[in-house]
């Protein structure tokens, strides 16, 4: 991996999403010890307060640290430890999104609901699927979501990024997703856009996750707009900030270059952001203060 930052920036400048895919883990491999994993929580925690975020869902592939050696109970223990840390030192406060990496199969969602079995870290909101979407059918992780499910957690699913609006139905039909990760395409299918507005199931927008992997070609064709104008539920969010060089302020202010949005519409979009996390609702009211106020 290169250190030179004109070599790195070249490094991070992504084809398409299974390029991106690519890059993320051979930045993950770099990830080899228990303090590599707090020190990468605390500093998501301390990039994030810069956009005055309080509660973050932060999701973490369980499966690619085991893989690298690391003890599921020690993976716990260096998530907490992050976690006590980022909001001792940041004040941002931190839910786990424990996911499973699509591409590498159900041997991968196998160990990810046994990693939230037997060490699921405290704070741990939901078990997630994501990775790569074509040829990765969201169906055949059923079984592990309702698993989770039957432990307490919700459920975080990525579609409709780079494959189409099949996958989204996928997601709300055979998975019950409470949370779309991305969803974009569903602007090619008005049924599904009318089944999103009704049932309330929140979008998790990244523009530029969207536009860095080439899944948008450039911002003013960005389909929030759109979603927006058919009620969708949009949570405003970054994806992987480190990787696409963003935070939550940049992700607002190209949501306002394609809406047209003022502070007051931006707002509610803050507001309905928190809405559709997972935090406790005392941390939800605390939030919504601080907005009203």
């Amino acid at each position: 991996m290169p250190t030179d930052p004109a070599a790195l920036a070249q490094f991070y400048t992504f084809t398409d999403f299974a390029h991106f895919v690519e890059v993320y883990y051979t930045v993950d491999r770099l990830v080899r010890e228990p303090e590599d994993v707090t020190a990468l929580v605390v500093g998501a925690a301390r990039d994030a307060a810069v956009s005055n975020v309080r509660w973050m869902e932060l999701t973490v592939t369980a499966t690619t640290h085991l893989r690298a050696g690391i003890d599921g109970s020690a993976l716990r223990d260096a998530l907490e430890l992050g976690a006590e840390i980022a909001s001792r030192d940041h004040g941002v406060q931190l839910g786990w999104i424990i996911d499973i990496p699509g591409e590498f199969g159900l041997d991968a969602a196998d160990a990810t609901v046994a990693f939230l079995q037997d060490h699921a870290p405290m704070g741990t909101v939901a078990i997630g699927l994501a990775g790569i979407e074509r040829d990765v059918p969201r169906a055949q992780f059923a079984w592990h979501v309702d698993q989770a499910r039957d432990l307490g957690y919700r459920a975080v699913i990525h579609a409709g990024e780079s494959s189409g609006p099949e996958s989204v139905w996928s997601a709300l039909d055979d998975l019950h997703a409470d949370r779309i990760g991305h969803g974009i395409r569903a602007v090619d299918d008005q049924a599904l856009l009318t089944r999103l507005a009704r049932t309330g199931v929140p979008l998790e927008v990244c523009v530029t996750s969207n536009l860095r992997t080439n899944v948008v070609g450039e911002l003013a064709t960005h389909p929030v707009g759109i979603l927006l104008a058919e009620g969708i539920r949009v949570v405003v969010a970054t994806d992987d900030p480190g990787m696409f060089d963003t935070d939550l302020n940049t992700e607002y202010e190209h949501v306002a270059a394609v809406t047209g949005y003022g502070e007051t519409e931006l707002a509610e979009l803050a507001r309905a952001g928190v809405r559709a996390s997972f935090a406790p609702d005392s941390v939800k009211e605390r939030i919504l203060a601080d907005i009203d106020g």
